[in-house]
């Protein structure tokens, strides 16, 4: 990654809950409230420490929306909620898996054991190179959680979140994690709204064409150019609330399947490259002419990492591909074999070190 230039990585600091299906991210760094595995915090420190050598630098994020990682609906759980159905598991659907994560905006045990773990893993000293969480330069920003939503227009908790986060560590950024207006109930002015305060410092956009309707899976190549379209209306909107917040914004998470909807190494990814193409154009544009747009996190890095052959969905004891349990295994993978995507990475972080 370093020799491509990408010098920025998403981190998640969570994964919440018994290890219970293969659904969910396993091992998990919080099984019960307040208790930890120790093997992934030493795992934390040794990764900070060979960012910081390596001049890179981390957002990590501290909770989630979704289920793939325990995330909200594990908090719930701990404080009598019911059990935390993923949205790919039996019985489930949309509206009421939506319906369940949103009672953790207002379920006040809930956020304060948040409010202890954020406490804890701000309070850490780094094993390896000594340094406090809260003084390390490889941590460029703290998140709320992924994707966290307003879930019905309660939002105070993302608000509480980001100013106990500023409190405890005044020297590093703040950041929601939120997909833009898509993930504030379609609403620009929430999303406006929940960007005032001073405590968080820059906005996201999260931008998923499949997930959003804006490709057909059964035919990408009929329908990215409509992606594409639509998605820089989208961001477009976007830079205009960021513009009229005097804040940065982030192309923080966007991804695409290969050509053929295929989970390999081999399948064509000619309209990944394009849609790729296009965003970073975006942010190039915005550095030459000084505008609000900073920067740009495509999901996502499996380097190394291979689908196993055969099997579409996760087991414990595969690679990690980025793309999360609850989703095809190499879905929006990068690959270090996907050369005209890493040519692509690398032709525009040289461009973007020329504008610095």
């Amino acid at each position: 990654m370093k020799k491509i230039g990408i010098d920025n990585l998403r981190v998640m600091v969570g994964a919440e809950g018994p290890e219970d299906n293969n659904y969910r991210v396993q091992p998990t760094l919080q099984p019960e409230p307040g208790k930890y595995n120790q093997e992934l915090l030493d795992g934390l420190d040794f990764l900070l420490a060979e960012m910081g050598k390596r001049k890179m630098v981390a957002i990590l994020f501290l909770n989630n929306s979704w289920d793939w990682s325990g995330g909200f609906g594990r908090y719930l759980e701990w404080n009598g909620y019911g059990k935390s159905l993923g949205i790919r598991e039996p019985g489930n659907e949309w509206n009421k898996f939506t319906a369940y994560m949103g009672q953790f905006n207002t379920c006040e045990p809930c956020i304060a054991q948040y409010h202890n773990h954020i406490r804890f893993i701000l309070g850490r000293t780094n094993s390896y190179n000594g340094l406090k969480y809260t003084n390390d330069p490889a941590i460029m920003a703290w998140k709320i959680g992924n994707e966290p939503r307003a879930f019905g227009n309660k939002f105070k908790m993302i608000l509480s979140i980001s100013a106990l986060i500023k409190l405890i560590d005044p020297n590093h950024l703040v950041t929601t994690g939120t997909e833009g207006s898509w993930g504030c109930e379609g609403s620009d002015s929430l999303f406006e709204r929940i960007h005032t305060t001073p405590d968080i410092d820059y906005l996201t956009v999260h931008i998923w064409p499949l997930n959003w309707g804006w490709i057909k899976q059964e035919n990408i190549a009929a329908t990215i150019d409509n992606a594409i379209e639509r998605t820089n209306d989208y961001i477009t909107t976007e830079i205009k609330i960021a513009e009229k917040l005097n804040k940065p914004i982030v192309m923080e998470e966007f991804g695409l399947p290969c050509d053929n909807y295929k989970f390999s190494t081999t399948d064509n990814i000619l309209f990944r490259d394009k849609y790729y193409d296009n965003i970073f154009k975006k942010v190039e544009e915005s550095s030459k002419n000084n505008g609000v747009v900073a920067g740009a996190n495509f999901w996502t890095w499996s380097g190394y990492g291979r689908p196993v052959p055969g099997q579409v969905w996760y087991r414990r004891g595969n690679d990690y591909l980025g793309d999360p349990p609850c989703e095809e295994q190499g879905v929006n993978s990068v690959f270090d074999t996907d050369s005209s995507t890493i040519n692509l990475v690398k032709k525009y972080n040289d461009n973007f070190s020329k504008l610095r």
